[in-house]
This record gives structure tokens, sequence and C-alpha cells, in this order.
């Protein structure tokens, strides 16, 4: 099997979906910045805008349609591909094949660095099973963004141009709210971002910026990016790079403050904000995540007990937490809440999340088939949700 070094996970998802021939939605939306817009941080801030998008019909399932998405980025990049946001709007619908007319709540799914889309498509389909409409958006230089002929992706050896992805990634979570605001059904009360590692970094300085995102769910995510991208398994190359340069950590620190959630943490402080950490995460580290944590107010937050490979065997609950999260059923968060944060002092403290329900229980009526390809693991979920696989345990991970 192919060692991978980011989240792969292959899931079919669309059993029930059906394609209908394509048909494309042109319309205006416009962004109309309210006077809590002079407080947002300037390398955020957003112009009133009046920008065209398309809509096109992918699939449809019985209960949520999908449609391709695109509108213009607010941030202007040298590269023409990079300036349009694409995007994935999953809309909840009624027996009848209708959107549901009272105003339901929204969120914006970020993917992980590894760029596997599939991840977050299950994602937002299972929070539209849920009635909550849910659009999955591309990060610079991710899927149709990335020019032809570019190898790399948000993170590259250009540190200066990662750092400026950082920022149009955030810029353009606030624009796909806005959008996401102006839709029919949509209470714009109650817009929200999910994102999972590289999404979860992304997802927490957009919701801690914008006066107009209420709630978010991070996972595998933290603070302090210079001490990320400085030990993080995957960057050696990108810091032999620098430090050939002449530059060291804290040159890092100084260019990555700027786009770091702890400098914007404050800002979620009094929002709906759920963690979910690993106690033994080589990639994000345990401080890294104690220290978002501590910055926003020790909103609630759970720990895994993995690392941020490992985590391929939590993936289903940690997306059912997500959803009954964003769904505000509260099913299985309630009970740890209040465990998972006073008992935080130490990263495992917490109860791990796979002694909560068995790994499919939470989707075992959606007779999903699920294949994970991943690192050394490989893990298939059936029908009958039983599960074959080969060791889901870290071999990095501490006793």
């Amino acid at each position: 099997m192919k060692f991978q070094k980011h989240l792969i996970v292959g899931i079919l998802f669309y059993s029930c979906a059906t394609a209908r021939p394509a048909t494309i939605e042109r319309g205006r939306a416009v962004f109309e910045p309210t006077e809590l817009e002079a407080k947002v941080p300037e390398p955020f801030r957003l112009n009133k805008a009046l920008y065209e998008y398309e809509i096109e019909l992918l699939r449809e399932t019985q209960r949520f349609r999908v449609r391709a998405v695109r509108f213009p980025s607010p941030i202007t990049t040298p590269d023409p591909e990079n300036n349009v946001i694409h995007g994935e709007y999953f809309e909840p619908i009624d027996e009848a094949g209708e959107p549901a007319h009272k105003p339901r709540s929204a969120v914006i799914v970020l993917h992980i660095l590894g760029a596997d889309f599939a991840l977050s498509r299950y994602m937002a389909a299972r929070l539209a099973d849920r009635g909550v409409a849910a659009l999955f958006v591309k990060l610079p230089y991710y899927g149709e963004r990335r020019p032809k002929g570019m190898n790399s992706r948000f993170l590259s050896v250009d540190v200066e141009r990662s750092v400026r992805s950082m920022r149009q990634g955030i810029c353009d979570v606030r624009r796909a709210a806005g959008w996401l605001a102006s839709r029919p059904g949509i209470d714009p009360q109650k817009i929200g971002v999910a994102g999972i590692s590289l999404g979860g970094i992304v997802g927490s300085v957009a919701v801690a910026v914008d006066p107009a995102i209420r709630q978010g769910v991070f996972v595998l995510a933290g603070g302090d990016l210079a001490e990320i991208l400085w030990n993080m398994p995957d960057s050696r190359h990108y810091k032999r790079l620098w430090v050939a340069a002449g530059r060291d950590k804290a040159d890092l620190a100084k260019l990555t403050e700027p786009f770091d959630p702890l400098t914007y943490a404050e800002g979620l402080v009094g929002k709906r904000v759920l963690l979910i950490a690993g106690n033994v995460d080589e990639v994000i580290p345990p401080a890294s995540a104690r220290a978002l944590w501590n910055a926003a107010g020790r909103p609630p937050i759970h720990w895994l007990d993995c690392g941020h490979y490992s985590a391929a065997g939590f993936l289903l609950p940690v997306i059912r937490m997500t959803v009954d999260f964003l769904a505000e059923t509260r099913v299985g968060i309630a009970r740890d809440e209040t465990k998972a944060s006073s008992r935080v002092d130490g990263a495992g403290d917490a109860e791990p999340i796979n002694q909560l329900e068995p790994l499919t229980a939470a989707y075992q009526e959606h007779n999903d088939i699920i294949d994970l390809n991943y690192y050394r693991y490989n893990l298939s979920i059936q029908r009958d949700s039983t599960i074959r696989g080969v060791d889901l345990i870290d071999p990095r991970r501490r006793r």
C-alpha cells in the first residue's frame, strides 16, 4: 500500500444520488459591510462589493441537492485561476424536492491540507441530512484554483505566498459566509464554519474576525503557526530552504503572526465553539491546541486518543460530534463539555471519543461505504458497519 503524507479518504456517499442535466443559475450578490466591519482586523476587512456568481446542479439525493458554486475571491493574486472561489453547495430539500422555507443554519466546510475533498463532502452531506445547509469551499490553490503546471498548493517552498494564501483563504471564507447569508431559507444569524487540520486553522481565524459568523468546530487545529510550521514532519524541506536563506524561527514568527489563530482568538470568546484535538498529535502539537483553547476563552474541547494521522480511526465519531454540535442537537456533547473543559490541563485527560459509541453506529442508517487508504492504515467500512483493516494505532503514539 502506498504511503501517504496527508489524510487521503475516499468516501462514496451518493448511493441514492441521481444526476440531472446541467443547468446554470447566474445571479448577483452584494456584500454590504455593517458598522462592525471597522472592528475587523485590517488584513481581513472587506469593502462593499457587488459580484456575480454561478450555480450549477451536480446531483440530487432524497434529502439534499448538490450544486457547484463559483464567485470571485475578494483577494486578487497573479494567478487568474486562483481568483475564483469554487465550492459545492449542499442544500437540504423536503419530500417534494423543494428547499425548506423556514430559516435554517448554514455551515462553511473547509478541507484538510492533503486536499482530499471526499472527507469534506461527506461532512457537508451529513450536515445537509440533518437540515443544515453546507457550502464546501476549496481554499486557495486547490482544485480548479491551482494553475496548470503548478505542483504546489496552499503550503509551498514560497513561504511568503503560503502566508498570502492564508489571508486569502480567510477572506474567501468571509465572502462565502456573506453569499450563504443571502441565499433563500438561510438564517444569517446562524452561520458557522467547520474545518479539519488546515481547514480548522483557517476557520478559527475566520470565525474570530467575522462578526457575522457565530459558531465553529475546529478539528486537529491549533495556534502558534511558527511552532507548527517549524516542527511539522512535512515541512522539513521548507525549513531547510528557509534556514539556507539565512532566516530563523523568529523570522517565521514575524511573518505568520498576522495570520495566526492566537492573534485573533479573543474574537472567539462568547461565540459557540467546539475544539477537537489529538492528545499525541505530531503535526498540531497538543500545546498548540491548548494554546488556542485558552486564548479562545476555554470553550468545549474534546481530546482524541490519537495522533494527526491515526485520527483516521476516529473520523466518523468526529463528524458525528461536529454535525450534532452545528445542528444544535447537542447529542453526545452535553455530557462531555464540562468534563473535557475542566480536565484539559493535561492532554489526554478527557474521555477518548471512541468510548462514546461504536465507530460507525452514527451513520449506519445511511448505508455508506467508506474506504480509508491513509498512511499505514487500510480501513473499509461496509454497509453492515463491519470494519476490516490493519493497525489503527499510530506507531509514534506515546503510552
